[in-house]
């Protein structure tokens, strides 16, 4: 039961940073700039993390830019708003998602005149079903190993899903429920103690206010967890962060 433990809240937390911190702040926002030897690094571990539910950065960088650009309009590729439930909004995300990759449905150049990570041999690769099968199978084997009873099995949707799942709290929580600290013309929305537990990610209202900003916490109560990860290998000098005001003063 332990390792069972173990691997699915090593996992949720895994994915949830490499997530947040390649996909989110650097794939589209660009908060820090970093070596091509980092980059690829952390590219080919947010891929293995995330394992079947791997999003093509650029894909996801594009459509990121699309949703501040756009947020809670009818343009916002997942905003809550104009769907009945959260999986009707992660279906329209995914057929945008691979509009995108297909070039079927290319996105305006004001999404892509800013720098995007490609790696086009491993987004082939991770992208592909074969390699999501495997991850799959993966998953399902250490269960078998593992788990001390089948009710554990319930759990693998989650592991096949997680990259997806994750993007979809975010956005469906974090511009439902919750308070603002400021006013952005959208229905953006800070949760605590859920924006700790999802590394900093449901602190939505601070993000949309400063969107470059890389600490999405501004009251004292808000805690980034991915932000403080992102501190120390700015010290490490693996990371330079390109704003030079990281800590803003708190809301009270």
């Amino acid at each position: 039961m332990l390792i069972i433990l173990l691997f699915f809240f090593g996992h949720w937390f895994l994915s949830l940073f490499f997530h947040s911190f390649f996909l989110h702040r650097y794939a589209s926002h660009q908060m820090y700039t970093t070596t091509r030897n980092w980059e690829k690094f952390f590219y080919f571990t947010t891929w293995l993390i995330l394992g079947s539910s791997f999003l093509v950065p650029r894909a996801y960088g594009v459509m990121h830019r699309m949703h501040h650009r756009f947020s809670d309009t009818e343009q916002d590729p997942h905003s809550p708003h104009f769907f009945k439930d959260i999986w009707r909004m992660m279906w329209h995300t995914m057929v945008i998602f691979r509009g995108f990759l297909t070039k079927k449905n290319m996105p305006e150049a004001e999404f892509t005149k800013e720098y995007l990570p490609v790696w086009d041999r491993l987004d082939r690769f991770g992208h592909h079903y074969i390699t999501r099968i495997v991850f799959c199978l993966l998953y399902i084997t250490v269960y078998i190993l593992f788990a001390p009873s089948l009710w554990w099995f319930l759990l693998l949707p989650i592991h096949f899903m997680m990259g997806p799942i994750q993007g979809a709290i975010v956005n469906w929580f974090g511009h439902k429920m919750g308070y603002s600290n400021f006013d952005n013309g959208d229905h953006s929305k800070n949760s605590s103690p859920w924006g700790v537990l999802l590394m900093g990610e449901l602190f939505q209202n601070n993000h949309h206010y400063a969107k470059y900003n890389p600490n999405f916490a501004k009251k004292w109560f808000e805690f980034d967890t991915t932000f403080q990860v992102m501190r120390v290998m700015n010290r490490l000098r693996i990371i330079r962060f390109k704003q030079p005001v990281l800590l803003v003063r708190p809301v009270v």
